[in-house]
């Protein structure tokens, strides 16, 4: 594992006699995104809040850069981090630029330069700079949480805690947000902590995943690929979904994915006659209606979902498992026949395509910081 940032030994939150982290030993690696995801109740987001003392463990330590974090006080720990919240918690009745301006103003920067430096964020998160002079109740649910992120990033902190900041908008938004974060990342190699209690947005989001249960139990930590392919235990598979073996799929579109040209049929000629292999019967427009096989002589058979090119690898299998013949039918936006592919390919079209991710992610960690 990299280099850790954060760590946490045998750390403990209880609140009465609720035991809320139950013993906690974690690494979060420099420079990676570190997901904590579990259902309601199991302690993430306490974790989390422990990390820049928002609240104080009951017993245990807990680390940043081999720091102990109780040495600090907690104020100044605080502005030494950024923290995005589920709502972006901006200050209404501040500009954009002002509240993206808040920490490094308290940490003495000049209005002008923390000003300056408000606008240079605005481009990084994909703002245009007209819109530091309004105010967060002119702005989107989606831009609201961009501000926000600019925020957390305004005094350049080597740690970024964000705090299910993604599970108040809408899917679309919720969608552009994340590929912005990966973007982001990308670019800025920081220490990320992320709380979710989605699973599908840990395994897009995470270099590592922390699974936690009910009653503050960390469950397993792994990297996506192994948290899919071996449950640690019955919660952690349960938790993951049946479907975990494919779930990683719909993350990555098609691009690349080898497509064979199909033999096809008109339909209007299969009542008529019989084929000596699968083929794909065309309506007049060069559409898909079904299948001709060699065991239905004269009969058209029901050809399962069609994949259109450009979307998921995960609709690319689907097609290709739900297909009489076991070849996905792939069209384009009209509708009409591109050829067809096989379940195996797509598979091992994912595993390159993964491989390819993992060593993009770890090739754009700064010098450093691995």
């Amino acid at each position: 594992m990299s280099d850790p940032m954060i760590e946490f030994h045998e750390v403990s939150k209880v609140y009465g006699g609720l035991t809320a982290v139950d013993r906690l030993e974690l690494s979060v690696p420099r420079g990676q995104i570190t997901v904590f995801v579990g259902p309601s109740g199991c302690g993430k987001t306490t974790s989390l809040r422990m990390v820049n003392r928002m609240v104080e463990p009951s017993s245990g330590t807990i680390t940043v850069d081999g720091r102990d974090v109780a040495s600090q006080p907690a104020p100044l720990l605080r502005r030494s981090m950024g923290y995005v919240m589920q709502a972006a918690g901006l200050m209404p009745h501040r500009t954009v630029e002002d509240n993206i301006a808040t920490v490094p103003r308290l940490n003495g920067v000049s209005r002008s330069a923390a000003r300056a430096r408000a606008r240079e964020l605005l481009d990084v998160v994909g703002l245009p700079q007209n819109l530091g002079g309004r105010y967060p109740a002119q702005l989107s649910g989606g831009q609201q949480q961009r501000v926000g992120v600019a925020r957390a990033l305004a005094a350049d902190p080597p740690v970024l805690l964000m705090d299910e900041p993604f599970s108040a908008v809408d899917p679309v938004v919720r969608h552009e947000l994340q590929q912005e974060l990966v973007r982001l990342q990308r670019d800025l190699g920081k220490t990320i902590v992320f709380v979710t209690h989605d699973i599908d947005e840990a395994v897009l989001l995470g270099d590592r995943i922390a699974v936690f249960a009910v009653g503050g139990r960390l469950a397993q930590v792994a990297a996506p690929e192994e948290l899919l392919r071996a449950p640690a235990d019955d919660f952690v598979s349960g938790f993951v979904g049946r479907d975990r073996g494919f779930r990683h799929l719909g993350f990555y579109d098609d691009s690349g994915l080898p497509v064979e040209p199909a033999e096809t049929v008109r339909a209007a000629d299969v009542p008529s006659g019989r084929v000596d292999e699968w083929a794909v019967a065309l309506d007049a427009d060069g559409r898909p209606v079904g299948w001709a096989g060699p065991a239905f002589p004269g009969t058209l058979v029901s050809g399962g979902s069609l994949h259109r090119a450009g979307s998921t690898l995960r609709s690319a299998l689907d097609a290709a498992l739900s297909s009489p013949s076991g070849r996905g039918v792939v069209v384009d936006d009209a509708g009409r026949l591109l050829g067809t592919v096989g379940a195996g390919e797509v598979i091992a079209h994912a595993d390159r395509r993964r491989t390819e991710s993992q060593r993009a992610r770890a090739a754009a960690v700064p010098e450093g910081r691995a």
